[in-house]
């Protein structure tokens, strides 16, 4: 009889997890064939050959051929890292940037040009939001029509033939952990010719949305791919067709407005791949067990996590996940007013260590923020109502830190006092 491991094994080749493809990829050595890559923190790299710096410029030689220019333009350790992520979301190629933020602007002023149009889900990050609907716009003539994401109908209609060049989601929404159905998704969009662009931040490993049918698949590498909280990253992966021409150098995002990555980083974040599913499964695991035992504590309690079967897209989300992998490690608990959250919160940091008060997620303790104050608060009033982002609703990233017992222990405590 298999054991619980080989189990777990042969469901990894059979679904072709994304650990699998990363430890498929080529695994470069370092300079003097070190175990580790090397980090090449040169800005400009030497032509021997006066003649080959032209060709170079002109593209007909490159990276692929060992040359390089300038770490603007192509770094030789951020090129490695960026193979490495693409292995893990099945693309053809990727490359690294600055911070998330930079991923996503790079990617749609690349896709939508001047006077582009783009349909996106209503609720997204505040940042992605606020520059979607403010300052593409307002900078560069590039316009948004915002759409419930679960209504396919509306997302059609949405979609303009001709006009629209992108359509935005994130696989699961910040804060309101909605669930995007991508296949379906991407077959309305491609149906039409346009490229599906998917933020996969809150679900690394978990989902892969290239497979599922995306063009594009951005990430902020900040949060779990670092784990540390110590470091500012993006990355966008995809086919070379839209990545390559992000370095051009007389029209390409990346090159010409620079938001690329710091080989330093690249190599310290190459470093953390290793063990990124052993801290998501981890932080999953923990999240699923917190959400059922606050659930049953107070069954009255506005909690959301799509692990829990009474969730509008838990069975979705399940059908699409790759296996041996759980539901995501956020949770955003409703307590409705901001009095009843920040009081909820202080408890929680100040009086039992259960974690702290502060915005991003990925991190290995605890973080908790209220989204409508905070990494929400780019839209208005009425747009957080209608999206159900109530003053009171609290997004918390599980961490792995302490133990499981230890950390709802906490959360008990400080719930039951505060409702005293």
């Amino acid at each position: 009889m298999a054991t619980e491991n080989e189990e777990l094994e042969n469901i990894e080749l059979r679904e072709d997890l994304p650990t699998e493809r990363l430890a498929n990829a080529r695994h470069e050595l370092g300079e003097h064939n070190g175990v580790n890559m090397s980090i090449e923190v040169s800005d400009t790299f030497v032509f021997k050959n006066p003649e080959n710096m032209g060709k170079a410029f002109l593209g007909e030689i490159g990276p692929e051929t060992g040359t390089y220019i300038y770490s603007r333009h192509y770094n030789p350790t951020v090129l490695n890292f960026s193979h490495q992520l693409a292995a893990i979301e099945g693309t053809e190629t990727a490359y690294c940037t600055s911070s998330g933020m930079a991923a996503i602007s790079s990617v749609l002023l690349e896709l939508c040009k001047n006077g582009g149009h783009v349909v996106a889900a209503e609720c997204l990050y505040g940042s992605t939001y606020a520059l979607l609907n403010n300052f593409l716009p307002e900078k560069c003539n590039i316009t948004t029509v915002f759409v419930d994401i679960t209504k396919h109908e509306d997302v059609k209609k949405a979609i303009v033939k001709g006009k629209t060049n992108v359509l935005y989601f994130e696989s699961i929404s910040n804060p309101t952990l909605v669930v995007a159905d991508i296949p379906e998704l991407s077959k309305i969009a491609h149906e039409k010719g346009v490229k599906v662009v998917v933020d996969n931040t809150f679900t690394p490993l978990i989902l892969s949305p290239a497979k599922l049918g995306a063009d594009v698949v951005v990430h902020s590498l900040t949060k779990y791919f670092s784990g540390g909280s110590d470091l500012i990253a993006g990355a966008i992966c995809g086919p070379k067709e839209i990545v390559k021409p992000l370095m051009d150098w007389s029209l390409g995002p990346l090159m010409i407005l620079g938001p690329t990555m710091n080989p330093r980083e690249a190599y310290e974040l190459s470093a953390r791949l290793p063990h990124l599913s052993l801290r998501v499964k981890k932080q999953c695991n923990r999240a699923m067990k917190l959400a059922q035992r606050i659930k049953e504590l107070d069954p009255s309690l506005g909690i959301i996590y799509p692990g829990l079967e009474g969730h509008p897209q838990h069975k979705l989300l399940d059908s699409m996940r790759n296996k041996g992998y759980g539901f995501g490690a956020l949770i955003s608990i409703d307590m409705v007013t901001d009095e009843k959250a920040n009081l909820l919160m202080d408890k929680l940091e100040n009086k039992y260590n259960f974690g702290f008060v502060a915005v991003s997620l990925g991190y290995y303790e605890n973080l908790m923020s209220a989204s409508g104050s905070s990494t929400s608060s780019e839209m208005d009033p009425e747009t957080l109502k209608r999206l159900g982002i109530t003053p009171g609703l609290i997004r918390c990233s599980i961490g792995y830190l302490g133990t499981l017992d230890q950390k709802w222990n906490q959360f008990k405590s400080a719930y039951e006092e505060m409702k005293e």
